[in-house]
């Protein structure tokens, strides 16, 4: 099955921000997770149904959706990544989440 990317438009402009060197990275990054969608880590607990891929320090954070689409939930350094997505997905309605 080929799937296809889905990148929200906040995530595209930080990506458009970011440094080449970092944005090369993370498009070679995309291109694993469209080609093996199980490349990342299985998340627990409550971010359970989404992945995790690593590039250095920072993570890639998605959930393989129906129909071929991978969702890029975030990007960010480790750090923090892992909190942020927690807050996201709270304020999300429960059919979005």
């Amino acid at each position: 099955m080929r799937y296809r990317l889905r990148v929200p438009d906040e995530i595209a402009d930080f990506l458009r921000s970011l440094h080449p060197e970092i944005k090369r990275k993370i498009k070679s990054a995309l291109n694993v997770i469209v080609s093996e969608p199980a490349a990342g880590k299985a998340l627990q607990e409550e971010l359970r149904g989404l992945r995790s891929f690593r590039i250095g320090r920072t993570r890639i954070i998605y959930k393989v959706a129906s129909k071929g689409i991978i969702e890029i939930v975030a990007i960010g350094p480790r750090r923090t990544v892992y909190e942020e997505t927690y807050r996201l997905l709270k304020r999300m309605p429960p059919s979005e989440g």
